[in-house]
């Protein structure tokens, strides 16, 4: 196929070069600032370097628009397409409504977000065989999604439209929050005068991603699952005097996490009275 790529940043410009590897050819591809400039030279060397409506013009078969998810609307509102031109976005809660535009001339219009954090590095190529990607299309157009899935060496998860939003929560509060758990994490263990706490979340929290991929619920552990209210009182008495800011999300965390730990059966609700007594009252001291 003959592709373009409006958007060369972490993500366009990776799946550009996944695209260019697999036998297709990226005639051009845009990016304003210095990074996407460099990414374009790094990954997509044959490329052309044009703007956006350009690319569009010169990407015959498919057009790949990787830009943030409230740019796509009003970028494709003023850009021309090709009748029978693929149009794809890779926005992870947009589907295909904000591409009729494009199916308004005749294009075909595909969602295709990759479930993979990307760094925009040739390193990244090596993350792509096997990740999914959460996909939406028209009926006709599922063969040719399928196929280019395949190319970029994923495997599609078929998305509806109205579903869009709740995937890409789902995956937001899986693998963006935990970048903000693990370094708050991080913080805290400093303020106990850990010097490396990577050493010490390394093997435990891996630990704790795998059994949880594994088992679910039932790889509850920790205070909270078992209904030690001492022990939670006095976290977030520490918590309070040392970082307050962390106490929100720590009481917000535990109360889900006994929630769920109550549904699973892992703590009887006689035992959670007092644990969600100290939550509801995070700053008041309770005796163990």
């Amino acid at each position: 196929m003959i592709v373009g790529v409006i958007g060369a940043g972490r993500v366009g410009a990776v799946l550009g070069a996944a695209l260019s590897r697999a036998g297709h050819t990226v005639v051009a591809a845009s990016g304003s600032s210095p990074a996407s400039a460099a990414r374009i030279a790094r990954l997509l060397p044959e490329a052309a370097r044009l703007a956006p409506d350009e690319v569009a013009r010169a990407a015959t078969d498919l057009l790949l628009i990787a830009v943030p998810d409230d740019a796509i609307g009003p970028l494709v509102a003023r850009l021309r397409f090709h009748p029978g031109q693929v149009v794809a976005h890779t926005s992870g809660a947009r589907g295909l409504a904000v591409l009729e535009p494009a199916a308004a001339q005749g294009a075909r219009p595909l969602a295709l977000h990759p479930a993979m954090t990307f760094a925009g590095t040739g390193d990244d190529l090596s993350r792509l065989p096997g990740t999914a990607f959460g996909v939406t299309a028209p009926p006709d157009l599922r063969p040719f999604a399928t196929r280019l899935v395949a190319d970029l060496g994923g495997t599609p998860e078929w998305v509806a439209e109205a579903d869009r939003p709740l995937y890409h929560a789902a995956l937001a509060q899986g693998a963006n929050h935990l970048v903000t758990l693990v370094n708050e994490a991080a913080d805290r263990l400093r303020d106990a005068g850990v010097v490396h706490p990577e050493s010490l979340l390394g093997p435990l929290l891996r630990a704790a991603l795998d059994n949880a991929l594994r088992y679910g619920d039932a790889a509850l552990t920790g205070p909270v699952s078992r209904g030690d209210a001492g022990t939670v009182a006095r976290h977030l008495e520490r918590l309070t005097a040392v970082a307050p800011d962390s106490v929100p999300a720590y009481v917000a965390m535990a109360r889900r996490t006994a929630d769920r730990a109550i549904a699973a059966g892992r703590l009887r609700p006689a035992d959670a009275e007092r644990l969600l007594d100290v939550l509801a009252t995070p700053r008041q001291e309770v005796q163990a």
